[in-house]
């Protein structure tokens, strides 16, 4: 059955009931369980069982990836660790010898999954001094760009775009910012006016192929693993075609007013360029690339009201977007 009327908790659980019958399509011992660890467009699960045995396990929102573009995201990610110089979880294929699995249960219809080998590390916190991860996450970022650029694509490749347009055009990857909690009649006025000038000056910045081109699209705090000083880069699950310089505003993405953020897009910047040199006018731009993020993740928290990470945000997340803004607006045409 679908999803879209389901209450919250009961979709929870019977995601928890999919993963763990799941389990059969790979080769694991016997005892192995499924805990869930996160929750936002996939529902993602720490696989455990005895002797240390550890994998992570997501289970694709439904409707949100076809077969093709789930394909496309892990040749990708086994591109970028044979060739590119990242360090991405290797995919656990299925006992069957594919990678993607399909799987339904009485309650659900068929979801993709996809199991990966975990890697050790912890998520940074906000809370923590970040300079240093985000200038190895600077190189990370660089590096995925310069593959990007060389790299062959299988076709028909399909993944999403994060254009102004899928961000802020009729039929955007994640709705209408307009319709999240708590925008007021005068912050979308700000709003209105900050998406205008965001679209302006990326019109004008243009898609040349040393601008635009496959991103990892979400390196947020959430999808970073470090490990005794190493930073490693997971979850390319929103891998797609955008502006690389779009990949610094997701790493702040939900602490974009944070005191740090100064120096770590500085920190962030001297990383990107020990491995790829950046133009003036990229480095120009980066605060657009913030604002078209905020307010791409402001319409994330409109259509996904029902997840715990939006309903967390969702008091200030407009106003502070607007506050944001505010500045932006001031210095843009600088």
């Amino acid at each position: 059955m679908g999803t879209s009327d389901m209450p919250h908790d009961e979709l929870v659980a019977c995601l928890a009931e999919l993963a763990n019958a799941s389990l059969k399509l790979w080769d694991l011992p016997q005892n192995a369980n499924a805990r869930l660890i996160n929750l936002s467009e996939n529902a993602t699960y720490i696989v455990e069982a005895d002797g240390a045995y550890k994998s992570i396990l997501r289970v694709h929102r439904e409707g949100y990836h076809t077969y093709r573009a789930i394909e496309c995201e892990l040749e990708w990610m086994e591109a970028l660790g044979c060739d590119g110089g990242v360090v991405t979880p290797p995919i656990i294929n299925g006992i069957n010898g594919a990678p993607i699995q399909s799987f339904k249960t009485h309650r659900l219809s068929d979801r993709y999954l996809v199991m990966f080998v975990f890697l050790d590390g912890e998520e940074p916190d906000e809370s923590q001094d970040l300079v240093e991860p985000f200038n190895q996450l600077g190189a990370i970022a660089a590096k995925t760009h310069l593959h990007s650029i060389g790299w062959h694509r299988k076709q028909p490749f399909e993944r999403l775009i994060w254009d102004d347009e899928m961000v802020f055009g009729p039929k955007a990857n994640w709705g209408n910012w307009r319709d999240a909690a708590g925008v007021t009649a005068e912050i979308e006025h700000t709003l209105n006016a900050c998406e205008t000038r965001v679209r302006d000056r990326l019109v004008a910045y243009g898609k040349g192929s040393d601008r635009f081109g496959l991103i990892h699209a979400d390196m947020r705090l959430a999808n970073l693993l470090i490990d005794e000083g190493q930073t490693r880069l997971i979850d390319f699950d929103d891998c797609g075609l955008g502006w690389f310089m779009y990949d610094f505003a997701t790493g702040i993405s939900f602490m974009e007013d944070h005191v740090q953020v100064p120096a770590l897009k500085a920190s962030w910047v001297a990383g990107y360029e020990t491995v790829r040199p950046l133009e003036d006018v990229d480095k120009q731009e980066i605060d657009t690339f913030v604002m078209l993020r905020r307010m791409a993740l402001l319409a994330w928290i409109g259509s996904h009201a029902e997840t715990d990470l939006a309903q967390s945000l969702e008091k200030d997340f407009a106003r502070v977007s607007a506050e944001l803004a505010e500045p932006y607006l001031a210095i843009a045409d600088g």
